[in-house]
């Protein structure tokens, strides 16, 4: 026969601490709201504990990717009702294709602050793989396109390194990334690229 423990009445917890736990429980968790949530995802920061953590640079980075994006799309126009998923393709390069040797290079350098916009003019249906890194620093980008009324996001990112893949053209058009350096050196940027585009253009 078992005879389970019973907890006597005298060590249960009391309402009062049962109280006081669940306001400890609650202010922690507005503290964490004002101190990490609110400046990593908004960059509102009203103790500037997040920017001592390193979480208002994040929330900032957000907001101007944003907002670099709606600045792209005012000057381009175009559908907005166009899907990433139905625009982006990751395809695997095959062993003999992947020997191949990239079709163009492009290099430059970005002073702190500074922005370049590089594009191939692509026909509907047509594919080209690129890989490029950054040196010297981080760097934040996006990924879209636009032409003929029509606009994609195919990706985009912050404080990033490095990115590879292929872009697969869902309608004619310019396709290509927006570079700005966000980093507090100078940040060179190294793109290679190969397949059907039939024209790369440059804007700083």
């Amino acid at each position: 026969m078992n005879n389970a423990h019973q907890p006597r009445i005298e060590d249960l917890p009391s309402p009062a601490k049962l109280f006081r736990s669940v306001i400890i429980a609650g202010v922690s968790a507005v503290a964490i709201l004002v101190a990490v949530v609110l400046p990593a995802e908004y960059a509102i920061d009203p103790t500037g504990v997040g920017r001592v953590l390193g979480m208002t640079e994040m929330g900032e980075i957000k907001r101007e990717l944003a907002t670099e994006a709606e600045r792209d799309l005012g000057v381009h126009g175009g559908d907005q009702s166009s899907s990433m998923l139905d625009a982006i393709f990751g395809l695997v390069v095959g062993t003999a294709h992947a020997q191949e040797a990239w079709r163009d290079e492009v290099s430059f350098t970005l002073a702190p602050g500074a922005s370049a916009e590089i594009k191939l003019v692509m026909e509907a249906g047509a594919a080209a793989e690129y890989t490029w890194v950054a040196t010297g620093g981080r760097i934040n980008f996006d990924l879209h396109a636009h032409g003929g009324g029509q606009s994609v996001d195919y990706d985009r990112g912050r404080g990033a390194t490095a990115s590879e893949g292929t872009i697969k053209a869902g309608f004619a058009g310019e396709h290509g990334w927006f570079w700005r350096n966000r980093d507090s050196a100078d940040v060179t940027v190294t793109l290679q690229l190969r397949g059907d585009y039939s024209e790369i253009t440059r804007t700083n």
